[in-house]
């Protein structure tokens, strides 16, 4: 049932807050950041603004200004405080947050018992469903970032180990040059950067069952990988050079030792763990490094029913583009995909930080190559 489905997801964004003090609903450190605060305000103004505005009748907004502070980017819908701006607001409070979503969601419950539930309304609905469970992911990879910074490096929650987990073999899986169906098909969700539905030719290609591990990437350091300049990008090279990178994201040494920044505090460095947190820009040198490279999004998708997927958002060799036969949707739905289709790379499969019900093969996640803040990892192809 969609109202289940909706009380599910909304449910599990407070559930997730609960380690939270209210100091740690604010704090915004840089611009790529959302505060848990803001987070949950604009999930909620999704279904008031998408919604409740234009589908349920005599429906009296929560607040007039809400629509001005959390507008993410959807310019169809007027004004809105900038991106870097979001952790500068003490008010709402925390409280009046909360306020305003279980204000929502009396309203939503009341349009989805309603017998105006059509097909349009009910993909609309879906839509901020999901569109709430990427930012239930956007949550722990923000406040993660966000803690990393505090020198007392304070833990989330004890149990909270999403760096762990182990893959058992290295070997590649060959496959074969042909014809391969690309992009969703059949019922229920998705976005409509997944479509549609198409034909690719791939020549022949392996591509290897398991992630890189810890361990492997350390040799890279160790080989002295972030300074030879043969395995990276030109562009790559510049951000390393402004940006003095010199490890992944969240290590660090100490006492001659490596460790890393986890939202259960911070942990020696295991080897044999899954590598996260990890650039595009970083894995293609490291595919370089290898004698590999990066598979193309196709070439992921094609194989992706003979190896494990799910624990690292896994970078891709492709640009993020419309597929052929993609349609833009007018108004500000349209404005959800589409407009990001420039300078990003796709990573596909999903990520231990992942909400449940929200990963499929075709799914198509993008960002800049030199982001690193989600739990992206790297699987080599040749």
């Amino acid at each position: 049932m969609l109202f289940d489905f909706y009380s599910k997801t909304r449910s599990y964004s407070e559930e997730i807050c609960k380690p939270l003090k209210i100091e740690d609903y604010i704090p915004q450190p840089t611009f790529f950041i959302s505060p848990p605060k803001w987070n949950l305000a604009h999930t909620t103004w999704f279904f008031e603004e998408m919604i409740l505005k234009q589908y349920l009748p005599g429906y009296k907004q929560f607040h007039p200004r809400f629509n001005f502070l959390f507008n993410s980017y959807y310019n169809s819908l007027g004004e809105r405080t900038t991106r870097q701006s979001r952790g500068d607001l003490s008010r709402p409070t925390v409280e009046e947050v909360y306020q305003y979503r279980h204000y929502i969601d009396k309203h939503m419950q009341i349009l989805l018992k309603s017998d105006k539930l059509d097909s349009i309304l009910e993909n609309l609905v879906l839509l901020g469903i999901n569109h709430e469970q990427q930012h239930q992911e956007l949550f722990f990879t923000d406040l993660k970032y966000t803690f990393s910074l505090n020198p007392l490096l304070p833990a989330y929650n004890e149990n909270a180990l999403c760096e762990d987990g182990e893959d058992t073999y290295k070997e590649f899986v060959s496959v074969e040059s042909n014809i391969y169906e690309i992009g969703y098909q059949g019922e229920g969700f998705c976005y409509d950067n997944e479509l549609a539905h198409h034909k690719v030719y791939l020549q022949p290609y392996e591509i290897r069952k398991d992630l890189v591990r810890n361990g492997e990437f350390l040799e890279f350091i160790e080989n002295n990988g972030y300074h030879r300049f043969e395995f990276w990008h030109e562009e790559a090279l510049n951000w390393l050079k402004e940006n003095k990178i010199t490890k992944p994201w969240y290590w660090f040494q100490q006492d001659g030792q490596w460790f890393q920044y986890t939202l259960a505090g911070p942990k020696k460095l295991n080897p044999d763990h899954i590598l996260t947190h990890i650039s595009y820009y970083e894995a293609a040198a490291f595919a370089q490094w290898k004698s590999c490279r990066l598979p193309t999004e196709f070439e992921w998708e094609a194989a992706s029913d003979q190896f494990d997927w799910g624990k690292r958002w896994e970078w891709t060799e492709s640009a993020y583009l419309p597929y052929p036969g993609y349609k833009k949707d007018k108004g500000a739905v349209g404005e959800y995909n589409g407009k990001f289709m420039v300078n990003q790379k796709v990573l596909r499969g999903s990520s231990v930080a992942t909400s449940e019900n929200h990963s499929r093969k075709t799914y198509r996640n993008f960002f800049h190559p030199n982001m690193g803040w989600q739990f992206n990892g790297i699987r080599l192809a040749k």
